[in-house]
């Protein structure tokens, strides 16, 4: 056993000291930050019904912010949801957030959701 610790010690001190041992940080950061965003998309899908119910009323009305307003909430909140299953499946692979705004209290009654239309590795 003591004949193992020596290399051990050794190869453990020169990983961490090296380039990959830093950029093993940030891979850990990022997949934190992906499995973050997958817990709170897919809990938080539902706020997007209130969210585009609020905006379409302050654009074009109350009428048509209760009925447009709340079938576009839920096609958003649906798509929402998924991405935040997405991100939670694949979070081991970080990539940049598929939705945008990243989470849904971001500029709530301000900013549209979108979804980025490309997958993109973080770097």
């Amino acid at each position: 056993m003591k004949n193992m610790l020596k290399p051990l010690l050794l190869l453990s001190a020169l990983l961490f000291f090296s380039p990959q041992g830093a950029m093993a940080d940030t891979y850990v950061e990022n997949v934190g930050d992906k499995l973050a965003h997958g817990v709170a998309n897919t809990i938080t899908g539902i706020g997007e019904v209130p969210k585009n119910m609020i905006m379409t009323t302050n654009e074009k009305g109350i009428g048509y912010g209760l009925t447009a307003g709340l079938a576009s909430g839920i096609i958003y909140g649906i798509g929402r949801t998924l991405t935040g299953v997405v991100d939670l499946v694949t979070f081991i692979i970080p990539t940049k957030p598929i939705i945008y705004p990243d989470f849904i209290w971001k500029e709530f009654d301000t900013k549209q959701t979108h979804f980025h239309p490309e997958w993109k590795l973080q770097k």
